[in-house]
């Protein structure tokens, strides 16, 4: 039998639950049950607020993971910082926290955005420990879910679990909520995807993962020098407090690796209770994250190269003198893998044009952070949102009926995921996925039906403001939108081919490079697959401004001419500007295409 226990509630027994939850194996319960309103698969933050949500607005809920202990990213990975996401409030607080609910629960009990895994670990026991329709299922060696198909489309039934000894049983359920990282239960019940960058025209690629580390040893007084090393070095992207640090970039570049999959960028430190720190810096390049094995072999290089890295970190990082290695994560932190496509695909134009939906159930400010992919694309920011909404049809997935899918592979795109994979969404994508879940069932509506329906949306929103969120429209002003070149800026930014980082300053107005245009239509050649022009390649790493005698010898006058960006470049004695360059590369594209 697979272990399906139920969570009591009573205080005086509450330390020994999280204690046995900790301590979980497989093993006979009696009572266990086998139909519930609604199953979550996965564990991790999103996977824990969405089951909480599904207890708390009356489902008889399981939770199911194949882990030995709950928190995922969190407690396995030891991701130990949390990217925030803040609203746009010029009059009102300074930080004030976008997606309340569950998120803010968790938030207040853990004390802040930097805490010790074991803290992460204790408060999500404790919460779900707390509700009484909420039973808990971990230590699964495999889950699949069971699928029925009618007239093309197929139907989410129940979830089949192999437990420890081998044995299968099955579990059925009213809805189901794909809370695992990679949306392994809906990519297996058919759901369309896109991998990676895929969608931006990059087959292969994926952000890197990394392997967290724990460095022991590091005293107070350490912990101090670190601080002030780091709070008076006058640059603005440092900076340490009593549990974070974030820095030491020039210093870890020097850093030569013997493995070229293997990178590390500026360290980002969390203090543990213990006086350790974890340490989340190492990049670990062509991981296939589906492919168990390929995580294997990413771990094994890691730990190959731990120790000489270490070593660098104490001759060359202040405050790491004394340091050892101490641990290392049970999980590799993935940050990318599959994007599923949903009823509504989030893209970056929405989260950069500040969108709102009428289907609103999550917010995002984070951000668009694309992390490296191999040494020499070492990662960048795309650009900053102010605000931006996240839709309920986001979670609703094509082909597939009584799912939703949470968390960084539901229905974002590539460069929209680099915002909206970040924990604070998560969670509140999870919370409305459980209020979603008890509304569908209440009136026996699909959730795609229910995300065509307005009113049905906003007794969704009703619902989650009355349990602690803040679901209201919005309107944030985007004046980059108005700019003539904005259609050439969206164009090439949606290949990852423009970056505002953090101010949004795409230098639109400034002259553009040989290089750089040449760059940028090489890249588009390979993404279309068309010929490019025969003189391009002569200006590739050609550090000058571009010129329209350049234009006319890579194309010809007579297209440049034709151009309706023409006029704009006449009219401009500074030379080619990046914004004019951006409109004729999307124009040559897509006259290429045709």
């Amino acid at each position: 039998m697979v272990t399906v226990r139920r969570i009591a509630v009573s205080t005086g027994i509450l330390m020994l639950c999280t204690v046995m939850l900790l301590a979980m194996s497989i093993s006979p319960v009696e009572g266990a049950k086998h139909e519930y309103d609604l199953i979550v698969v996965g564990s991790d933050p999103e996977g824990i607020a969405a089951a909480i949500s599904g207890a708390r607005n009356g489902l008889d809920t399981l939770l199911v993971d194949t882990r030995p202990e709950v928190g995922g990213l969190m407690t396995r990975g030891w991701l130990n910082t949390i990217d925030m996401n803040y609203a746009p409030n010029p009059y009102g607080p300074k930080y004030e926290i976008l997606n309340k609910g569950i998120f803010l629960e968790f938030y207040k009990q853990v004390e802040g955005d930097s805490f010790d895994v074991n803290t992460a670990r204790r408060v999500f026991n404790r919460m779900i420990a707390r509700e009484d329709n909420l039973r808990l299922l971990l230590n699964a060696r495999q889950i699949e879910p069971i699928v029925t198909k009618k007239y093309r489309r197929a139907k989410v039934e129940g979830i089949k679990v192999v437990n420890a000894e081998g044995e299968t049983e099955r579990y059925y359920c009213k809805r189901l909520i794909d809370a695992t990282q990679d949306a392994d239960i809906a990519a297996r019940a058919g759901v369309p995807f896109s991998f990676g960058q895929e969608d931006m025209g990059y087959k292969s690629k994926t952000m890197a993962v990394t392997l967290v580390f724990k460095l022991a040893g590091i005293t107070d007084r350490d912990w101090l020098k670190i601080r002030r090393v780091l709070n008076t070095d006058d640059d603005i992207h440092t900076g340490a407090n009593s549990v974070s640090a974030w820095g030491f970039k020039e210093i870890m570049e020097k850093y030569q690796f013997k493995n070229p999959r293997l990178g590390v960028r500026g360290l980002n430190i969390g203090r543990q209770n213990d006086g350790s720190v974890l340490i989340n810096a190492l990049h670990i390049y062509h991981v296939d994250p589906l492919d168990p094995e390929a995580r294997k072999e990413a771990r094994l290089i890691a730990l190959k190269e731990l120790p000489a890295l270490v070593e660098y970190i104490k001759e060359n990082v202040p405050g790491f003198e004394n340091a050892y290695l101490a641990e290392v994560a049970p999980e590799l932190y993935v940050r990318e893998s599959r994007h599923i496509y949903a009823e509504y695909r989030l893209t970056v134009d929405d989260v950069l044009e500040n969108r709102d939906f009428y289907d609103r159930v999550a917010f995002g400010s984070y951000p668009v952070d694309v992390q490296a992919t191999d040494r020499e694309n070492t990662g960048f920011v795309v650009g900053n949102p102010k605000q931006y909404a996240v839709p309920f049809r986001c979670l609703v997935p094509k082909k597939v009926d009584n799912m939703l899918v949470v968390g960084r592979s539901a229905g974002f795109d590539s460069l929209a995921h680099g915002s909206a994979r970040v924990i604070p969404v998560g969670m509140a994508t999870g919370q409305a996925a459980g209020a979603a879940a008890a509304i569908s069932i209440d009136k026996d509506i699909s959730f795609r039906k229910m995300a065509q329906k307005k009113y049905i949306m906003s007794d969704l929103q009703d619902i989650l403001n009355k349990q602690g969120m803040d679901i209201k429209p919005f309107a944030v002003k985007t004046p980059l939108r108005e700019h003539w070149a904005y259609e050439g800026l969206k164009f090439v930014r949606r290949h990852g081919l423009a970056s505002g980082e953090y101010f949004n300053d795409y230098r639109l107005d400034e002259p553009v490079t040989a290089a750089e245009f040449a760059e940028i239509l090489l890249k588009l050649g390979e993404i279309y697959n068309f010929d490019l022009p025969e003189k391009i390649e002569r200006y590739a790493g050609v550090d000058k401004e571009l010129t329209v005698d350049d234009l006319e010898d890579i194309f010809s006058e007579k297209w440049i001419k034709k151009q309706p960006v023409w006029e704009k470049i006449v009219e401009n004695d500074e030379g080619i500007t990046r914004g004019a360059a951006f409109v004729l590369l999307k124009n040559y594209v897509q006259q290429a295409g045709r």
